[in-house]
């Protein structure tokens, strides 16, 4: 395969094997840039098998300095809740009918929360929303009483993780505008949430790679000793 010019510039740029967070985030920062603000995620393989009900890993956790996404929140509630959710600013608040919206292929939002008594009617679209990763749960603080402040968390930069089929976490940590300090800060917090959250089950090295990598740029692996 043929590289294109970029392509040899990025590969030029980097040295094999793993490196610290700083050197791993200085060399994320320097690799050519693209016309647009790029978006960085940490990727993390884990030494569990998420097959097993006793070593699955998920949870929520709220970066420091946000995901530098503007996030568009529905929340499917009815009566106080929804004028909670309305005053709480989401940007969208329904019932029946937002769930009719999505039955008809309308997905416009980034995050979705219900209250308890309504996951009846949200599991209608429960086939829709699971793959795209928008259905509610109440791991992820998006079905709760407390619609409020699941807005106010998912505003502020909550993302969740969990494992996909192959035993990998996916997590945005930011903009490549950020900056190293407040990526390494969202780093941070997220392995730190990662770790908090090993399995009782999970036996030998748990965090088996991290790697950082923008929107167009390579991966890049950074060294841990657990």
């Amino acid at each position: 395969m043929k590289l294109t010019k970029k392509q040899k510039q990025e590969v030029s740029m980097l040295t094999p094997g793993a490196s610290d967070l700083s050197t791993a985030v200085d060399k994320l920062l320097s690799l050519p840039k693209a016309k647009f603000d790029e978006t960085v995620e940490l990727h993390v393989k884990l030494g569990v098998d998420g097959r097993n009900a006793d070593q699955q890993v998920r949870g929520v956790c709220i970066l420091p300095n946000g995901t530098g996404k503007s996030l568009k929140v529905l929340v499917i509630a009815r009566g106080d809740k929804a004028d909670d959710a309305v005053k709480a600013g989401a940007d969208y608040v329904g019932a029946e009918d937002i769930v009719s919206k999505i039955q008809g292929g309308w997905l416009d939002f980034d995050v979705c929360i219900t209250t308890p008594d309504m996951m009846g009617v949200v599991g209608r679209v429960a086939r829709v929303l699971g793959p795209k990763g928008l259905m509610p749960n109440p791991k992820s603080g998006t079905v709760t009483m407390d619609v409020a402040k699941a807005i106010k968390d998912a505003k502020a930069g909550k993302v969740e993780y969990r494992l996909d089929k192959n035993n990998i976490v996916h997590v945005i940590i930011g903009k490549v505008s950020f900056g190293k300090e407040k990526l390494i800060e969202n780093f941070n917090t997220v392995l730190e949430a990662l770790i908090k959250a090993k399995p009782a089950a999970a036996k030998g090295q748990y965090l088996k790679s991290v790697t950082i990598a923008s929107t167009m740029g390579p991966g890049i692996k950074v060294a841990t000793s657990l």
